[in-house]
């Protein structure tokens, strides 16, 4: 079924939290009384792939992009995500740490366009002299 934008008004009904909750039970009132959990506040891969395929008709193809990667990544916790975005950052780690990123990206959790992205940042961390000279651990960042 093709979805249009806004999601909320148009799909609305279709649409879940990542605990499953229906997104018309999400609400300030629930929020303040304490009865939404960290999985209630959170988008699912689906949601993010239904807005990447708006943004792809609309003629945004980066936006859609970022949006399949943000997907993708709903699949990795988020302590793994922060030490694999200090990772990314220039100077942190070396060409071959990078690689490896992307490899257990696309290995371990199935985020291909996210690995391919990594691989594109190596080459040009690398081109540009930003990748860090010396080898040590991933996890002292």
């Amino acid at each position: 079924m093709e979805r249009v934008y806004p999601l909320m008004e148009n799909a609305g009904e279709e649409l879940r939290a990542a605990s499953g909750r229906p997104l018309d039970e999400i609400t300030l009132e629930r929020l303040a009384a304490g009865e939404l959990t960290d999985d209630d506040l959170r988008i699912t891969a689906e949601a993010l792939r239904a807005q990447a395929a708006i943004a792809a008709r609309a003629g945004f193809p980066q936006l859609a992009a970022n949006l399949r990667r943000a997907a993708e990544l709903t699949a990795v916790p988020n302590a793994e995500l922060l030490r694999m975005y200090e990772t990314l950052r220039p100077g942190r780690a070396t060409y071959e740490e990078m690689l490896a990123l992307a490899a257990r990206l696309a290995d371990e959790f199935q985020a291909h366009e996210t690995a391919a992205f990594v691989r594109e940042a190596a080459e040009v961390y690398r081109a540009r002299g930003l990748c860090n000279r010396s080898a040590r651990p991933m996890n002292d960042a």
